[in-house]
């Protein structure tokens, strides 16, 4: 059975008399990626300072790495690393010097840090930039650098608090595929994201947090299924075609529009054949079907009241 990495139970956190986290339970198993969403002033940021010894709890447990935070925040620091949402290099200091300063942060001795540094470099695809000054590199290379600084002391666990803010696609996608590469070498992330198609790509788990509270968790899928809204769109080319199929679709929602029809369905093959024998039986055809689910930006609406656009402000 895979241990946890992170473990807590009962969190509670308040500033004067605002109650920020309202009794957290979490279960984060190692080698994996568990994601945290929610709106701005959800209890994101204040979760990972508590959780990586940046801001002691006013109640409840929390073991990282095996160790108390509270009473065994030594450890819990050597076995993490944490990435912010602003990359925090030297923009005087070349990518290799970057790199270097944190070996010699880290005591590590000068043939292995030398390794390190030059194994990193490779890994994160900065060779060719490595002698150049920090403040040249594109948004991208600096949160590249930023995670490969993070590496120099072999974290365990890794909290990425919004990691790819700001990118463009291209990176984005190259941090997703680091992230992959870091899971399947056994290390475990936790993830905070305003992107939620980030979360349904990289996350083993997902909680949604809102108002100090934990609303949902479970993998993607799960959340999914919690939201009303499977159907299949059929569209037709006259509007006589469109009149018979919803005849005989007497649940199905119109779209005169666009010349479509939405019939409810949970999707399986069973319901399509059946749809289509429907059709079938009084001559009907489409021109175009497509079955639509919800996507997390639905769930995370659902959950919280708010969409991705009104948390990401």
């Amino acid at each position: 059975m895979t241990s946890s990495a992170i473990a807590v139970s009962g969190l509670r956190k308040t500033f004067g008399d605002k109650t920020v986290l309202d009794g957290i339970d979490l279960d984060v198993p190692s080698g994996t990626v568990f994601s945290l969403l929610g709106p701005n002033g959800a209890g994101k940021t204040t979760t990972v300072n508590v959780l990586t010894t940046l801001m002691k709890a006013d109640a409840g447990t929390v073991r990282v790495a095996g160790h108390d935070v509270e009473n065994e925040a030594r450890a819990v620091r050597a076995a993490i690393g944490v990435t912010g949402q602003f990359a925090a290099v030297d923009e005087l200091l070349t990518g290799r010097e970057n790199l270097q300063l944190m070996v010699d942060l880290n005591r590590r001795p000068s043939g292995d840090g030398q390794r390190v540094v030059t194994d990193l470099l490779e890994r994160f695809d900065l060779m060719e930039s490595a002698q150049k000054p920090a403040s040249t590199y594109s948004g991208g290379m600096r949160r590249k650098l930023d995670l490969a600084m993070t590496l120099v002391g072999d974290p365990r666990i890794i909290f990425l608090d919004e990691p790819t803010t700001g990118l463009d696609p291209r990176s984005r996608r190259t941090m997703w595929s680091i992230i992959r590469d870091l899971v399947a070498d056994g290390v475990t992330i936790f993830l905070t994201t305003q992107y939620l198609e980030e979360a349904d790509q990289l996350a083993d788990r997902i909680a949604v947090l809102d108002q100090g509270r934990l609303v949902a968790q479970g993998t993607s899928d799960e959340l999914k299924r919690q939201v009303p809204g499977t159907h299949v769109r059929l569209r037709f080319t006259t509007v006589a075609e469109l009149d018979a199929a919803a005849r005989v679709l007497p649940d199905s929602t119109r779209d005169e529009e666009a010349l479509a029809l939405r019939v409810p369905s949970d999707a399986g093959t069973t319901s399509l054949r059946a749809l289509l024998d429907r059709l079938d039986e009084y001559s009907i055809s489409a021109e175009e079907l497509s079955v639509h689910t919800p996507d997390l930006d639905d769930v995370f609406l659902a959950l919280t009241g708010h969409t991705t656009e009104v948390a990401a402000k």
